[in-house]
């Protein structure tokens, strides 16, 4: 499993646009479509909102990848 930290530097940062800005889906378009088809969780649960806001603590999953959102 590949491990990833993402630095949020501000209050929060949609799902679907970390999913894209860590090249983890090809577009934004990409990105909703991998939430939608159940394939993202996010602290051990499936997310299926595409826009969630995601905040330091928060551990998403994407297949064999993981991130920790840090301050």
């Amino acid at each position: 499993m590949a491990q990833h930290t993402f630095r949020l530097e501000g209050e929060y940062i949609e799902l679907n646009i970390l999913l894209k800005l860590l090249a983890l889906a090809d577009s934004g378009g990409a990105a909703k479509a991998l939430v939608a088809e159940g394939r993202v969780r996010v602290d051990g649960e499936v997310e299926t909102r595409k826009t969630r806001k995601l905040r330091v603590g928060n551990v998403i999953r994407i297949g064999d990848e993981e991130i920790h959102v840090v301050a």
